[in-house]
């Protein structure tokens, strides 16, 4: 059994990068780029106004100023700026040449015939230089940087729009047991609906993996050796569900081996979780996860996520917020680091939801995060500041 922390190095040290593609921009959010994004020009690309107003020099707008022509954005000035002279301007429009401020139009007042006056106390510039944001060649959005929202209007704004992307690995996902019958089934005596898969599936396509359904194979090695030999031969990345445990029916890992992996752990100093397996083959990487939904959904978001976005390029920084334990949190064994699904309270306290354990389906549906227990920690008192991992 290795320490979690061991557990995660070996995995992101293992990934090897993928093959990159171009996409639509309209397609990106959600990619990894493969290459730095540089600016093919300044931003702003002019001196721009950043107020509705008057256009002037500084030093005159004690004095009346003529108005000399009107410049609504996207038209160009046509002539300077020169002494107690002034152009009416738009948000957005080219500051004409002469000009080093634009006063807005809240503090101006006719001044006879096309002059206006200023009335304020002071102005800034309300100018936007040229270049102040972005200047050509500039990188705007680096390598292995996950494509948000926020990241669209900046690749657009220079022209960026089939950006360079990491090709989405194909994960394919296995459900083993005896005991699964699949969802739209009635569950005879003794089985249950297979959960984990469809879970493991919609948590791949949140971390921008291509997912995979590979069936439900049986407790034997006559069933899982071709699901596994198939899902390996399809895809980047297999995940396994169930079967990895102690048992005399958990036959996953020696079937692994069978087919070609190098199992580089087989446990995880981790609760839930401890029979967590990670290997990989010349063409493919596998996980074999616990097969109760909690164990799976907490092993795929601090072991498989940070892989899957590490084969893109991005190195995963899970969103966390440090917030008080509204009530002590004790455990009597301490030999491995706990997991715990916890909610925040209005009052902006955590509290651990109701969790009869890692087979508690529901228990998730009600959390807002986890925070980890440390290894050799018994109590974190009431009023403590803990981590709260973002799920």
């Amino acid at each position: 059994m290795i320490p979690f922390e061991e557990a995660l190095r070996i995995v992101l040290d293992a990934a090897w990068p993928l093959t990159a593609e171009s996409v639509d921009l309209q397609d990106a959010v959600g990619r990894v780029l493969a290459e730095d994004v540089r600016s093919d020009m300044d931003m702003p690309p002019f001196n721009k106004s950043a107020m509705d107003g008057y256009a002037c020099r500084y030093v005159d707008i004690r004095n009346a100023l003529r108005v000399v022509e009107t410049i609504p954005a996207g038209q160009a000035p046509t002539r300077a700026i020169g002494e107690n002279e002034c152009a009416k301007i738009m948000t957005g429009a080219p500051v004409p040449d002469g000009a080093d401020c634009v006063i807005m139009v809240e503090y101006t007042e006719p001044s006879g015939p096309g002059a206006i006056r200023f009335t304020g106390k002071e102005s800034k510039s309300n100018i936007c230089l040229r270049g102040e944001d972005i200047q050509a060649g500039d990188v705007v959005a680096s390598r292995g940087t996950l494509i948000t929202e926020q990241h669209i209007a900046v690749l657009a704004s220079v022209g960026c729009t089939r950006p360079v992307v990491a090709r989405r690995p194909r994960v394919g996902v296995v459900a083993t047991g005896d005991e699964l019958v699949e969802p739209s089934v009635v569950p005879g005596p003794s089985k249950i609906r297979n959960s984990n898969a469809y879970q493991l599936m919609a948590q791949i396509a949140r971390a921008g993996g291509i997912p995979v359904y590979c069936g439900i194979a049986a407790d034997t090695e006559e069933a899982l050796t071709p699901c596994i030999a198939k899902a390996t031969a399809e895809n980047d990345v297999i995940l396994l569900s169930g079967g990895v445990s102690a048992g005399d029916y958990d036959l996953v890992p020696p079937v692994l081996r069978e087919q070609g992996f190098e199992l580089l752990f087989e446990k995880v100093a981790t609760k839930p979780g401890m029979p967590t397996v990670f290997g990989r083959s010349p063409t493919c990487f596998c996980f074999g996860l616990p097969g109760n939904p909690v164990s799976t959904f907490i092993l795929f978001e601090t072991l498989v996520r940070p892989f899957v976005l590490r084969l893109m390029g991005h190195d995963y920084r899970p969103k966390s917020v440090r917030l008080p334990l509204a009530a002590s949190i004790r455990r009597k064994k301490v030999n491995r680091a706990a997991w715990t699904p916890v909610a925040v309270t209005p009052e902006g306290k955590v509290v651990s939801v109701e969790y009869h354990g890692s087979a508690h389906v529901g228990a998730l549906c009600e959390a807002d995060g986890l925070i980890c227990v440390p290894v050799g920690t018994s109590e974190i008192s009431e009023d403590t500041l803990v981590d709260v991992r973002q799920i």
